[in-house]
């Protein structure tokens, strides 16, 4: 149990670099999805684009999405942006921070797999086979538009009877994938290129308020799991005296079958921390919230800075007045006897 604990806090005081590996895992999965399926196209004038083209970006959708329910910070980032203002005024660049990091992390899996298909060229292929000049290529002469319509349906079809042994077929085949590497390659050039213009021109600009926009998201996200782990351990609390006011009528039978939950309380001692924080009722915890919720706190801790150093000093005076009244009063060191001859 206390391993589970601990990889939980870890995945929580990490939940970046967690998320960079779910990213990743997205990513191998996404190549390995496309690795493992079976494509077939269905080799008619109609459909060949709709189910080429679904191919290539309807799963791009679904691991977008997926990325987008798994990272945490979405959530986060929706709550900051449709919360009331209340106490605390709302920063618009740490919501775009937020909703840039979201997207970085969320594309790598679609990109991937988008990449993956320009390359293998089948889907490509398939939605464009349709498409391409017939006078371009040798064997389409005498052929009437819709005979040649349905040749070019078949050309991803290479064991169909009709371009079996077309010769047209292969160059139309290496036609359309040429085109489409050369357009998986240039995607996964300007994505490259992007990222170190980005990286080698983002010292060229603020400095400092990408620093503290930073600061603040990682904020945002770190006050919302303390909330979370506070909130559990004070509805632990309330749980926990709950149960034990229900059963304070069978504290003998407890007694007698070694239950003896209300003793072991009461022999913890009065110094143990109590998480109720004052809160008795449900109608009080539901205001609580409410209040969290509508009007979050403003991000100001100099009054409980104050108070603390101000009970700090209270605590370091006392015992200093008390060695300095016991130096007053300590009683004067017997003399001597070579003091006393003289």
């Amino acid at each position: 149990m206390d391993r589970f604990r601990m990889i939980f806090q870890y995945f929580q005081s990490n939940s970046e670099s967690v998320m960079n590996g779910i990213c990743g895992l997205l990513a191998l999965a996404s190549v390995k999805m496309y690795t493992s399926f079976d494509f077939n196209c269905p080799c008619l004038p109609k459909y060949n684009m709709a189910y080429g083209l679904g191919i290539m970006f309807l799963p791009p959708t679904a691991l977008f999405l997926c990325g987008l329910i798994l990272n945490r910070q979405s959530l986060v980032m929706l709550e900051e942006w449709k919360r009331p203002t209340g106490g605390r005024k709302k920063d618009l660049a740490i919501i775009r921070y937020m909703c840039s990091s979201i997207m970085q992390r969320a594309m790598i899996a679609p990109v991937i797999w988008i990449i993956v298909t320009l390359l293998d060229g089948k889907c490509f292929v398939c939605a464009f086979s349709a498409s391409v000049d017939p006078e371009k290529f040798v064997g389409f002469a005498n052929v009437t538009p819709t005979q040649t319509q349905l040749l070019l349906s078949k050309v991803p079809c290479k064991d169909d009877e009709l371009v079996k042994n077309n010769p047209a077929r292969k160059a139309i085949s290496r036609y359309l994938k040429c085109w489409s590497q050369a357009l998986g390659w240039s995607v996964l050039l300007i994505l490259i290129v992007v990222a170190f213009l980005a990286r080698s021109l983002r010292p060229c600009f603020n400095q400092a308020a990408f620093l503290q926009t930073r600061y603040w998201s990682n904020y945002i996200d770190i006050e919302q799991k303390i909330f979370d782990e506070t909130c559990c351990e004070h509805a632990r609390d309330f749980a926990h005296k709950c149960i034990l006011h229900f059963f304070e009528s069978m504290q003998q039978e407890i007694k007698l079958r070694r239950f003896n939950a209300p003793r072991e309380e009461a022999d913890r001692g009065e110094g143990e921390e109590d998480h109720l924080r004052g809160i008795t009722d449900q109608e009080q915890m539901n205001e609580l919230l409410k209040s969290w919720y509508y009007s979050k706190p403003p991000l100001d801790v100099s009054q409980a800075t104050q108070r603390q150093q101000s009970v700090g000093r209270e605590r370091l005076s006392v015992p200093w007045a008390d060695s300095l009244s016991n130096r007053g009063n300590a009683p004067e060191k017997p003399k001597t006897s070579r003091q006393t001859d003289v």
